[in-house]
């Protein structure tokens, strides 16, 4: 038995043993990575740590105290072993929360801590920022002030609350809207994305082993249209419905990417030059050198019969023009507009 096979083996009494106890079967992207090069670099990508133990945090683990004064309330992070407790205080009484999870990879923009209490959960009134290199108010929070102390600790969360946030930053959290959080694994791993992975190796086995068929397919977007792959993506960084429907359009929908992109004049719901894995390998940290972009657009935009127009500037760092790093209040970074346009000077937001 070759080395891939032995593999699959092992593979398959994981899956029968979890089946036997009635346990979800935990697919790693370990087990995928003899058929698919891409789980080996996915799950140190940003959206691979989109949700962190407190364990695992960078962030809690180099700052074992943060501190930060907002308004009349003091907050402190405080460090213990591999956990950390979430303090609030007026100076006459304190409230405490255990962290229990960090929302957020360490290396990105910045965290916010979901903290627990007598089974309750609460979204954090201060997060992390890289830019500040320390605690600031929650995105969303900024403008609003505390109505007492138990209103400064954070957002209670709804059972729907939590059942949004972990379905998009972890993996195997959340089955027919019932939180499932003794199969959850932090962050975006292959199951999210590709859906029963369980049923593809059982496939695969049974074509190994017996030659009884071709192995199932996991979910893929490879062969979808750009308005499929946008919604799909959309599930988690919103889709344009979900953003046009709530009127009032203003700066902060700069970070929904999905909506951005198919709010461009360029965007064509059925053209794979215009959709997310044009531009993106969700597998890969997202390439921040501009010029690796540009083939991207010059796929429509070099001339020829595409019809599309080329521009009269330059063919190249297309993307530092025409999508525009913008300031999100609040977010303590710039984001790209991903509404392909021509920018004028001094034009406002175009929501």
């Amino acid at each position: 038995m070759n080395v891939h096979a032995r593999r699959i083996a092992f593979v398959l009494s994981l899956l029968l043993s979890a089946a036997a106890s009635g346990q979800r079967a935990q697919i790693t992207p370990a087990d995928c990575q003899d058929c698919h090069s891409q789980a080996a670099t996915q799950p140190s990508t940003t959206m691979g740590h989109a949700l962190e133990t407190v364990e695992k945090s960078t962030v809690l683990t180099l700052h074992p105290v943060l501190s930060a004064a907002i308004g009349k309330y003091s907050y402190r992070i405080v460090r213990n072993h591999n956990q950390s407790l979430y303090s609030v205080t007026d100076g006459s009484r304190t409230i405490s929360m255990p962290v229990r999870w960090a929302v957020g990879a360490s290396f990105a923009i910045g965290q916010t801590y979901i903290l627990e209490k007598n089974g309750k959960f609460y979204e954090s009134r201060v997060s992390w920022f890289r830019e500040l290199k320390g605690l600031g108010p929650t995105l969303g929070s900024q403008n609003i002030a505390p109505a007492n102390l138990d209103d400064a600790v954070g957002r209670l969360m709804s059972h729907d609350d939590l059942v949004q946030c972990l379905a998009c930053h972890s993996t195997n959290a959340v089955s027919r809207q019932n939180l499932t959080l003794q199969t959850m694994v932090p962050g975006v791993q292959c199951g999210h994305c590709h859906g029963d992975l369980a049923k593809h190796l059982y496939d695969q086995i049974g074509s190994t082993f017996a030659s009884q068929q071709l192995p199932g397919q996991a979910f893929s977007l490879k062969s979808r249209s750009a308005e499929d792959v946008a919604d799909f993506c959309g599930n988690c960084h919103r889709t344009w419905a979900q953003i046009a429907s709530q009127g009032n359009p203003s700066i902060a929908n700069v970070r929904f990417q999905p909506y951005r992109l198919t709010e461009s004049q360029c965007f064509d719901p059925d053209d794979p030059r215009i959709s997310c894995l044009a531009c993106h390998d969700p597998h890969k940290e997202v390439d921040s050198r501009p010029a690796d972009y540009d083939a991207t657009c010059n796929a429509c935009h070099a001339g020829g019969k595409t019809g599309a127009k080329t521009c009269r500037v330059s063919n190249s760092g297309c993307v530092t023009c025409h999508m525009p790093k913008l300031e999100l209040p609040g977010g303590h970074f710039r984001f790209t507009d991903h509404r392909i346009r021509i920018v004028k000077p001094g034009e406002p937001y175009p929501g």
